[in-house]
């Protein structure tokens, strides 16, 4: 990171976040990073994602917490369902076969996303202690994976956080193509049919750009938040009619 700008907060267990505003900024070598330390266990963690901040750290590192600003989200009245996609979704709706499950292999989502490196990284983020916490935050019930099964393999998926009317999400993977953006598919239909209008993407990337994933400043998505995270918690079943609410939205862009 070079030379820090100012101390970076040391939290200890159960240490409360410092405010938002003392993030560093665009300036600074690591914009949105807040502080370090804390726990990963799961009140911890939901404390976080109530405020807006989330863990992010490579191996070798301490506990990295992060709040950036702007911040990417996916509108979900805003996906964009590209030629190309609504092509592969409708192959994989019509052959036998093809489904997509809720929670049925979370472990094997998370050590999927795990195993992938991110683009231009040589490895991984998603280190052996924060699958450890996600796994705990999975049994808590407030983290989700969305899966596409083709002919009884785990083709794609997604690993996701829940707080009321509100999903972060957090990693994607395939194995086949387009298997990861059916997922994402299935998740935006899932939070249109329970009212969720908002899915964090935590920073911004052209991939999730291309689906319609913009910035908003930080001020507006924690104003999102607290009127979100407070409301009831839909229950992490998927229903094949709520593929209707993306299939019969409106015609598919190019390409």
């Amino acid at each position: 990171m070079g030379k820090l700008p100012r101390p970076l907060p040391w939290l200890a267990a159960g240490e409360a976040f410092p405010p938002l505003e003392t993030a560093w900024n665009h300036n600074d070598p690591a914009p949105g990073l807040l502080a370090a330390g804390a726990s990963l266990d799961v009140n911890t963690l939901l404390q976080a994602y109530a405020r807006g901040i989330f863990p992010w750290f490579s191996p070798g590192q301490p506990t990295l917490w992060w709040s950036p600003d702007p911040r990417m989200v996916l509108q979900t009245r805003n996906f964009k369902l590209h030629r190309s996609l609504r092509k592969s979704l409708t192959h994989f709706l019509k052959a036998s076969g093809c489904e997509i499950r809720f929670d049925s292999a979370f472990e094997q989502v998370i050590n999927a996303c795990a195993s992938k490196p991110r683009a231009g990284q040589p490895g991984t983020w998603i280190v052996p202690d924060m699958v450890q916490a996600y796994r705990a935050l999975h049994s808590a019930g407030h983290a989700h994976s969305v899966e596409t099964w083709i002919d009884g393999e785990l083709a794609g998926g997604l690993y996701c956080v829940n707080l009321g009317r509100m999903v972060f999400g957090e990693s994607m993977f395939a194995h086949r193509t387009d298997a990861s953006k059916i997922a994402l598919t299935a998740l935006v239909a899932f939070c249109r049919a329970h009212h969720i209008s908002l899915i964090d993407c935590q920073q911004n990337t052209g991939h999730l750009a291309s689906l319609g994933a913009t910035e908003i400043s930080r001020t507006d998505f924690v104003r999102h938040l607290d009127q979100n995270t407070d409301k009831t918690a839909p229950v992490w079943r998927f229903d094949p009619v709520y593929w209707n609410q993306i299939l019969t939205a409106g015609t598919p862009t190019s390409p």
